[in-house]
Parts: structure tokens; sequence; C-alpha cells
């Protein structure tokens, strides 16, 4: 078993980033000043996935977003914080609250201001248009770019780890041949 799937196999809570990893980044505002993000199907069928094996998730953005707020909404997301401008102190709250060791959290960031973070939880992740500095400091870098299904793609790598991809496919008829899909 490499590192990776090791990792991911004691994983009970995915934090998410917003802009950079559950969106391209890019931030659309309307003449009124309206702002509009999009979010990937794929990666709103990977959160449905985990939270229905009792994965927690959450979101943790620096800015603050209605659209956020509707999609983690639409998703019955675990934990929402927006606005927030230490991930660390929420983070360390988080852990009293869920009972959970660093070793169980995931966390997905995009650049220097989730470093931290990164560094503390037990499976870091950036996807493959983030910083290339922070990409060099976390266990998995996504093929997906953020905003482009990346989330779906970690919410893979932890089912195959934990023995539950094949379960999820079932669920869609299909099988392999040989546990290769």
């Amino acid at each position: 078993m490499n590192k990776i799937t090791s990792k991911a196999r004691k994983i009970r809570l995915l934090l998410l980033d917003v802009d950079g990893i559950l969106t391209d980044g890019r931030i659309l505002y309307d003449e009124k000043g309206r702002e509009t993000k999009y979010f990937h199907v794929h990666d709103g069928q990977g959160i449905r996935w985990l939270l229905s094996e009792g994965i927690k998730v959450g979101f943790l953005s620096g800015r603050s977003s209605g659209a956020v707020e509707m999609r983690a909404k639409e998703l019955d997301i675990s934990f929402l914080f927006q606005g927030i401008k230490d991930k660390m102190v929420l983070y360390g709250k988080l852990l009293q609250k869920t009972k959970l060791d660093p070793e169980q959290v995931s966390f997905m960031g995009d650049d220097f201001v989730d470093l931290r973070l990164l560094k503390s939880v037990g499976l870091s992740v950036s996807v493959s248009n983030g910083h290339p500095l922070v990409r060099k400091e976390v266990d998995y870098v996504t093929q997906a770019a953020g905003g482009f299904g990346a989330v779906r793609e970690v919410s893979e790598l932890i089912f195959k780890a934990q023995g539950k991809w094949e379960s999820i496919l079932r669920n869609y008829g299909l099988k392999s041949k040989d546990g290769k899909y």
C-alpha cells in the first residue's frame, strides 16, 4: 500500500477551500455587483457520495458569498465557514467539535493562505492549477484543475483507499472483471 492510499484510508472529514478548489478561482460580477460562481456537477456528486458514506465535508473560505451558501445548502454540507481570517483557529475548533484526529482530516487548498492548514492535516491535496510552491508541499496533486472535477477525483481516491469504490460503481450497474475500471 502506498503512502497516499494509507493516508486516504483514515479520512473521515474532507475540508475544502472554495475559490480555486470548488471553483476555477474566477469571480464574475454582473452590472449590479452580484457575484456569480461556477461549480462543477462532478464535484457535487463526489461530495454526495462522501456524505452518504458518513464522511463529513466542510467548506472553508476567506471570502463570503451567497453562491457558496446556496451550494452548501444544496449539497447538505456538514460545515460551512465563510469570511475566515485564520483557518488554523477554525481547524482547531473543528477537531474539538468532531473529536477527530488530524490524520482523519483531508484538506484541499491551492494557494499560500492554505499552506499552514495543508501541513496540519492527515492528507493534504492541491489541484493541478494550484500555485507551484503549494503543489510541492502537499501529499497529492489532482490531475483535474480546481473547479473542473478535482473534488470528485479526491472523493474517488478516498473511496478506493477505503474499499468502497466497487460498491459505488455497483449502484450504477457497473462491474469489473479485474477490479479496474
